[in-house]
């Protein structure tokens, strides 16, 4: 097969399926789900037709000058994340037909949550800035109608926000892309950078950290992070794989092939530049711990501990070292696991309760005990409890950030602590009410009053169980190759 079809296909094939579902006369439910299905499935079965292959070459779709192109290419980092999508997606559609089966407006829901699996594929598979950007924008635009879905004040209102925060945080991203490609660098994802010879230092570090909080934008960093506990007005379906997975990965994702494949580390290293984003992700990990313990919707506690564990993430990649790289992708993957979990679990406790706030949630685990002994083993995870994949990628961040040996990666290192310890409050008190209520203060004593969830909506919630613990036990080939990935 032509090289160029191998990647558009499964990057295009999601996209016109989306659009087709605004034409298509579905004669109920079941067939547009059964749709709906088969194209995601497809599409990951040919996202794996491209992670299969190792002698795929980097292929220029089109030039808009001799510096500015579309490229597509699927390096070591670029399958990592498109992996990880390809295995997300098909499972969280299932329980999306389940949560969204009295939802009005399915067809556009279906359409633009569809179109937004291909453009994050095409931020994997993106081969320069130029690409990257292009569908880091374009995901910006498909996913506002996912946000404002409800068509309720709330839903608007986060719409809006979500839209200001990233199209601005993209503008700021734009200056980092103009720069660095003209710098006389190939352009090209590059271990180690590619920022010409005579790239102007000053000028670079300044674009780099222009870059830095554009990205960041996506990847919640403070103070750009208001748009993410206020999009938990949209559907869980999207809470959970759009803002606790692709867009929010998408950020943290962008970040690091900023440092490490444009700009590379010795531009960046003992500098200015790296000590205020280092800094930015330790105080933003710790804010947003202290913001979930005092957040009492369950959604938005969940949306706080996002923003904390991302700038995990931000703070592995700003140490610039390869065991600071493998943390930072690790966390990518076994947070996007455990989060995955956990929201889908708030999900379906809102949707067979009709409750959104966590003292409602007081004897709720006596009636959904599945769903909340599973929010259990993931809230344990995201502690950093050992047997649980959380244990693993913490502890790589920790260790890289007493490698680093610098004052602000050691004051790195005991804010993950902090930020453990406060993880620990904010996640396993939910589990303490659902399975222990204060006596009197069972919301749930009446027969009938709430019920474990469907089968559609437990099945996704169980797999992400059971990967949390499989990876917690057994994560040493995916880690080999996220070291792999950070050594080139």
């Amino acid at each position: 097969m032509n090289a160029v079809l191998i990647f558009l296909i499964p990057v295009f094939l999601p996209i016109i399926g989306g659009f087709l579902m605004l034409f298509l006369r579905f004669r109920n439910d079941r067939a547009r789900n059964i749709f709906t299905e088969i194209v995601t499935c497809v599409t990951s079965v040919l996202v794996w037709n491209v992670l299969l292959r190792n002698n795929l070459t980097p292929v220029t779709i089109y030039s808009f000058t001799q510096d500015f192109s579309i490229t597509v290419a699927a390096d070591g980092m670029g399958r990592l994340f498109a992996g990880m999508l390809s295995l997300m997606w098909p499972c969280v559609l299932l329980y999306m037909f389940s949560y969204m089966h009295d939802s009005n407006r399915k067809n556009i829901f279906y359409c633009f949550y569809t179109i937004t699996y291909g453009i994050t594929l095409g931020v994997a598979f993106s081969g320069n800035m130029t690409t990257l950007y292009v569908f880091y924008e374009m995901l910006s635009l498909v996913t506002i109608p996912l946000v404002t879905h409800y068509g309720n004040h709330e839903s608007m209102y986060a719409g809006r926000i979500y839209a200001a925060y990233t199209i601005g945080g993209a503008s700021l991203t734009f200056f980092a892309v103009v720069l660095t490609t003209i710098s006389g660098g190939s352009g090209s994802f590059i271990l180690g950078g590619n920022l010409g010879a005579d790239a102007d230092i000053f000028l670079m570090r300044l674009a780099f950290v222009l870059g830095f909080f554009g990205f960041g934008t996506k990847a919640a960093v403070f103070p750009l992070h208001y748009w993410l506990p206020t999009a938990s007005a949209a559907p869980t379906p999207v809470t959970a794989l759009l803002h606790a997975v692709a867009v929010v990965n998408t950020g943290a994702f962008s970040v690091i092939r900023l440092i490490y494949f444009t700009f590379g580390t010795d531009i960046l290293i003992g500098s200015w530049a790296q000590d205020l984003c280092l800094a930015t992700a330790i105080f933003s990990l710790l804010f947003a711990a202290v913001k979930a313990i005092r957040e009492k919707h369950f959604k938005r506690r969940l949306a706080y501990s996002t923003m904390s564990n991302l700038s995990y993430m931000l703070f592995g990649a700003m140490l610039l070292t390869p065991a600071g790289l493998t943390g930072a992708l690790s966390h990518m993957v076994f947070h996007g696991v455990i989060k995955m979990s956990l929201f889908l679990c708030a999900g379906a406790f809102m949707h067979c309760t009709g409750k959104n706030y966590i003292y409602k949630i007081n004897g709720v685990g006596k009636r959904m005990p599945v769903t909340f002994i599973c929010y259990t083993l993931g809230a344990l995870s995201l502690t950093g409890i050992p047997l649980f994949c959380g244990f693993v990628s913490k502890w790589k961040l920790m260790t890289a950030g007493a490698e680093a040996d610098t004052t602000l990666s050691l004051i790195g290192v005991c804010a993950l602590i902090v930020s453990a310890f406060l993880c620990a409050i904010y996640s396993l008190t939910i589990s303490v009410r659902a399975f222990f209520p204060v006596e009197g203060k069972d919301c749930y004593e009446e027969e009938g009053s709430a019920h474990e969830a469907e089968p559609l909506m437990l099945i996704p919630i169980v797999f992400f169980t059971v990967v949390n613990i499989a990876l917690g036990i057994w994560s040493g080939p995916l880690v080999h190759y996220i070291e792999q990935i950070s050594v080139g």
